[in-house]
């Protein structure tokens, strides 16, 4: 017989000591598996959470998903959207996705190949899928959550539940994000059954716990001294590229090559002064239990219009210039009318019938830190960070114009100036960064300031001895005037560091030369480097520049291969997927 309990049938083919003994170790299996619930090794029920980002703030509350999870007795792990096919999604359950949204309306870089295969006519139905989204965004921009909304609706309508609804957060993310967290996980415990685990965390082996929190954040910013203040450019260039250096003190902050470093900027106090002058207000009236002026030194964007500002204006001044160029119902030619005017232009626009103080205030976004690609490795210079920063500067009729955070910084901030001292924290991008194999080449395209990370990439291979190749295309406007870092990236390249050079200045000469002009010149070699391992990061401008270089990269490739488009495609979509294409684009 059986022995009593056996899951082994009575009719199985086995003596009955091979019967006993299968039923011992069944029975072990069985004891094993309770003694590791008890001991909250193991989670009751287990989710998938997938993140894009651009900045890496999505990344980060991707990890914060899991880590709550974990304590609600789940388990799980966070990875990228492109990581996954919509294949994978049929064999899940239950989904979290938090992404922000690149560009006017663009997934982000690390979502782009999940979304175009989600979208294709042949993705598979996801009737057992239980998902929700978290979208985070800027509302100052037409898209506002774009990336979020288009993946929900998709999912939604190949089938699967959404388990709550989505949310959409402005660039104060942090509170909203927080009660979607709470709310999201709520409902997979009531639906899942999971139970908190008596240990410090019911996480699976393979799950990885998220990175801790910075003691220094966008709430907490870490007041840093403005060690180096230097002028890069030459004093006879169009631009102005400084290069600073921020002393990290003892504030324990650490950085990677290839991170971003936020800087809390204050609003310049003489466009403070004219905007006050023509609301006819003091800066003394009482705002929140602070002074009027201070707050909109420090807490509003005063410098470029909101979509809401600018709806209002319209409604309260319809024979206004602005009502006019949207009457025309062109949106480029509202960007252009729109573009280096400021609150104060929009409001002289309006005349008597712009708002007054209290109807003006709700108008006006909060101030937001601007973020800037660190240029050093904490290799090289671990008690500071560095920046590379073009001043923005310029005129229109009979006012001057500056740019929020980077004349803050060339003009207000130092020993010796306004603020003696500068908010800042780094925002982390992991994927943005050095190859962790010292062999492997990298190629690095970043004209202007997008030269940041790639010195930053130099130095760090530099100080790891690396002996990977490393090949960067760099140029500006004019070589006598803009070829900043020269020294630098000579004695780099002496020291063998900096393998190659290719440089584009664009008005040396009548026919304007970029670096996709140099790419594609260098076409072969190119695309041997690729075929060699090569990692190839681009960084700058995304609107133009990243847009162009992805297209010389595309031709580049076709013509090697020659395969056609779709090859070269593909080929560039394997890049991505291995991490060995990677943008740092603004």
């Amino acid at each position: 017989m059986s022995p009593t309990g056996s899951l082994i049938p009575a009719d199985a083919p086995f003596s009955a000591e091979q019967e006993a003994w299968l039923a011992g170790f069944i029975a072990g299996i069985a004891a094993a598996g309770r003694r590791e619930t008890a001991a909250g090794d193991a989670p009751t029920a287990t989710i998938d959470v997938l993140f894009g980002t651009q900045t890496g703030s999505a990344e980060f509350l991707a990890g914060e998903l899991v880590a709550g999870a974990r304590t609600r007795g789940l388990g799980g792990t966070a990875v990228e959207l492109d990581a996954v096919t919509p294949e994978q999604l049929a064999g899940m359950s239950h989904l979290l996705i938090v992404t922000s949204t690149y560009g006017e309306g663009e997934m982000p870089d690390n979502a782009g190949l999940f979304w175009e295969a989600l979208q294709a006519e042949g993705a598979p139905q996801l009737e057992g899928l239980r998902y929700a989204v978290l979208g985070l965004g800027d509302r100052g921009y037409d898209e506002f959550c774009q990336a979020a909304k288009l993946i929900d609706t998709r999912l939604e309508q190949l089938g699967a539940t959404r388990l709550l609804d989505r949310v959409d957060c402005d660039v104060d993310f942090e509170e909203p994000a927080a009660q979607w967290t709470a709310a999201v996980l709520d409902r997979l415990v009531a639906e899942t059954g999971a139970t908190p685990a008596g240990g410090p965390a019911a996480a699976s082996p393979a799950a990885p716990a998220p990175a801790a929190r910075s003691t220094w954040n966008k709430r907490n910013p870490y007041r840093s001294r403005l060690a180096v203040n230097r002028l890069l450019s030459s004093p006879d260039s169009a631009k102005e590229i400084r290069h600073y250096e921020l002393a990290l003190g003892d504030s324990g902050m650490t950085y990677a090559a290839g991170d971003a470093l936020a800087v809390v900027p204050v609003n310049d106090g003489a466009l403070v002064g004219e905007l006050l002058a023509h609301l006819g207000a003091s800066g003394d009236e009482e705002v929140d239990g602070r002074p009027l002026a201070e707050v909109l030194r420090t807490g509003r964007e005063i410098r470029t219009p909101s979509k809401e500002l600018v709806a209002d204006l319209v409604e309260r001044a319809p024979s206004s210039e602005l009502a006019a160029v949207v009457a025309h119902g062109d949106r480029s030619d509202l960007d252009s009318w729109l573009w280096g005017r400021d609150v104060l232009d929009v409001l002289r626009d309006a005349g008597s019938s712009a708002p007054g103080l209290d109807e003006l205030l709700p108008f006006l976004r909060p101030l937001q830190a601007r973020q800037y690609s660190i240029s050093s490795s904490p290799l090289a210079h671990p008690d500071h960070i560095h920046l590379t920063i073009a001043s923005v500067r310029y005129g229109t009729g009979q006012r001057r114009y500056e740019g929020v955070a980077s004349t803050f910084l060339a003009d207000r901030v130092g020993d010796h100036a306004e603020h003696p001292d500068v908010g800042v924290y780094v925002q982390p991008n992991a994927s943005f960064s050095v190859p962790t194999d010292d062999d492997a080449p990298m190629v690095m395209i970043g004209p202007g300031t997008g030269i940041a990370p790639f010195r930053g990439f130099l130095h760090e291979r530099a100080a790891r001895g690396a002996t990977g190749r490393n090949w960067l295309f760099f140029g500006d406007q004019h070589r006598q005037t803009d070829f900043v870092y020269e020294d630098e990236l000579t004695q780099l390249g002496e020291q063998g560091v900096l393998t190659r050079l290719d440089l584009a200045f664009s008005r040396d000469q009548a026919e304007k030369i970029y670096v996709q002009t140099r790419m594609r010149e260098q076409s072969r070699e190119l695309y041997g480097w690729l075929e060699d391992g090569a990692y190839l990061y681009v960084c700058g401008d995304a609107s133009r520049m990243a847009k162009d270089v992805e297209a010389a990269l595309l031709g580049v490739i076709a013509e090697q291969r020659g395969r056609g488009d779709d090859d070269a495609a593909q080929y560039l979509a394997d890049l991505r997927r291995a991490k060995r294409y990677v943008r740092d684009v603004y």
